[in-house]
């Protein structure tokens, strides 16, 4: 096992706030944004932004990485997004892929699932990873980024926000001083002190269980799948859940029941029989790290409050079977990044941060719906609830139906923004799943510039897009040039069918869907426009290009009114 993310830690140094003390009445440093917590969900949020130009300190109260596995199940959409933040590659190569999940009741089989059935993806469903590891990744890519200040050990024990910034009060080993910040984005995880300053809280349902998770490392000659027991031999009248990791190292989840002692149960000495119990008497095996949690599943009543925006686990939270607490809190950064960076660049309206709330309250509520309803399912606390959960579990043998009534976890899938009012309703009949709010699915494709495979979300990168199907010619010059050099830019990316030949104009990117897949599954015809995001979910599209109608659904997707000019 490389021990070097596990256990590293970083170097403390003060603040350019405590280095340069101010002379009597200057006016301190505003930066622009200033993000506390530097887990997966901070760390992302800030590359995001540097990566469009904005300044970001970082702040977190520890010096290391994550302490055990925590989080390992990263899904394809988050991969997605971590490919554009510049540490994709790495997450998939460390890795674990899988797509294959398999359900038992005691020691048979119920079913399997396959989450990635067809070809023509660049990422896998999901990939199994370490936090440590994912934010040890996101660490050094933000060491990088010269936008990016990381400063260790500085804890935020103060929030003062004012109608034109934010104050925070620091701590540190050299004492504390005030940092001022236009926006502050709280990534401080579930126990948020920027919450609690703030006199916030977060409401929900806390569920009366305890798991218990183990990490152990062993040469086990299972393979890469998710396996969900319930009711198993091993841990009878219970649920276990299997999962295997990078290094040889596999997570193991017993339920435990609400009466367990916590404390007790960590002990290696009731650990290791559950453990032998699972696997038998000729697995060696150690214990790397070993935990006890109880469900929970909550959010605050708003994710905005004023220039102080939540994300992550310090806005909502839920219960880890389906793998949607880290990839949810990827995708609020994801969210909020565009946004901030357009509101401080004043090309977009301040309601355009009003959305990032709605959107992802939206999410969360999908979120916790999901979690609770597998909580439910999972940990039946009535002979009622029991009774029909084991009735489902036995009909899930044989017949379809009752599949679609068993619940060891919805695994994670991006939410379909359907009601977000930077959406332009369809004018246009589509097939498929690509509709206003939906996130951009991959497809493969041919490159022209240069000519090489490449994938469809690498070329929308991180930028308004106007993808058009056929070779662009119904886009006058003119139209072009002003989409291209506005002052929020709209390129334009030709898509055009195997075997079709175009010259692209100049400043047009011009691909090849070399299989097809991408017209099938945007339903895609010559004409056809879609107007994407910096995100990457769709905002409008129609069958026929028209300046007009592209000019009104930026507009709306910027939060501007229809009148204004956002060029």
């Amino acid at each position: 096992m490389d021990t070097t993310y596990q256990h590293r830690t970083f170097a403390y140094q003060p603040g350019a706030e405590q280095r340069s003390p101010l002379a009597g009445g200057a006016a301190p440093v505003v930066h622009p944004v200033a993000v506390v917590g530097a887990g997966p969900v901070g760390l992302a949020t800030a590359i995001d932004l540097a990566q469009r130009g904005v300044p970001v300190v970082v702040l977190d109260d520890d010096d290391t990485l994550a302490t055990g596995s925590r989080a390992i199940c990263f899904a394809k959409r988050t991969l997605d997004i971590l490919d554009r933040l510049g540490c994709g590659e790495r997450v998939a190569q460390k890795g674990v892929s899988w797509h294959v999940g398999r359900v038992f009741f005691g020691d048979a089989q119920v079913y399997s699932f396959d989450l990635l059935p067809e070809a023509g993806h660049r990422r896998p469903a999901f990939v199994n990873l370490q936090q440590y590891y994912l934010e040890g990744f996101l660490v050094e890519r933000a060491m990088e980024l010269s936008d990016i200040e990381l400063r260790w050990r500085h804890r935020v024990t103060g929030v003062a926000p004012g109608t034109d910034e934010v104050a925070l009060t620091v701590s540190t080993p050299d004492g504390d001083y005030v940092l001022h910040a236009r926006y502050v984005v709280a990534a401080d995880g579930a126990h948020s002190g920027v919450r609690q300053s703030l006199g916030l809280e977060s409401k929900g349902r806390v569920f009366r269980d305890r798991f218990l998770i183990a990490d152990v490392k062993m040469a086990a000659p299972f393979p890469a799948e998710r396996w969900f027991w319930f009711d198993p031999p091993f841990n009878r009248n219970q649920s276990a859940l299997l999962h295997r990791q990078p290094d040889d190292v596999w997570r193991i989840d017993f339920q435990l029941g609400w009466d367990a002692d916590p404390e007790t149960e960590k002990q290696p000495e009731r650990v290791v029989p559950r453990i032998r119990a699972m696997l038998g008497d000729k697995v060696a095996f150690t214990l790397e790290w070993v935990s006890v949690y109880t469900f929970c599943c909550q959010r605050m009543d708003a994710f905005r409050h004023g220039r102080v925006l939540f994300a992550g686990d310090a806005a909502h939270r839920v219960s880890p079977f389906g793998a949607r607490g880290a990839n949810s809190g990827v995708q609020d950064a994801e969210n909020l990044a565009w946004k901030l960076a357009l509101v401080l660049a004043g090309r977009a309206g301040d309601a355009l941060l009003d959305t990032y709330a709605s959107e992802r309250e939206a999410a969360a509520d999908e979120n916790i719906r999901h979690s609770t309803h597998s909580t439910d399912f999972i940990t039946p606390k009535s002979v009622v609830s029991r009774t029909f959960r084991d009735a489902v579990l036995r009909l899930a043998r044989r017949h379809a139906f009752a599949r679609q009534l068993l619940n060891s976890g919805r695994l994670s899938l991006p939410t379909v923004l359907a009601d977000s009012p930077l959406n332009t309703p369809d004018a246009d009949p589509f097939a498929g799943a690509m509709v206003p709010g939906a996130a951009c699915v991959d497809a493969p494709l041919l490159r022209h510039d240069p000519a090489q495979p490449g994938w469809l979300l690498g070329e929308l990168g991180g930028d308004f897009t106007l993808m058009v199907f056929g070779d662009g010619s119904a886009i006058p010059s003119d139209v072009r040039h002003k989409l291209a050099t506005g002052a929020v830019p709209v390129r334009i990316l030709l898509v055009l069918a195997q075997g079709q030949p175009a010259a692209a104009p100049q400043g047009v990117r011009r691909v090849t869907d070399s299989e097809g897949l991408l017209a099938r599954r945007y339903d895609g015809r010559a004409g056809t426009c879609y107007l994407i995001r910096p995100d990457q979910h769709v905002c409008a599209r129609w069958r026929a290009f028209d300046a007009d109608a592209v000019h009104a659904a930026l507009l709306r997707a910027l939060c501007r009114p229809p009148d204004s000019q956002p060029h």
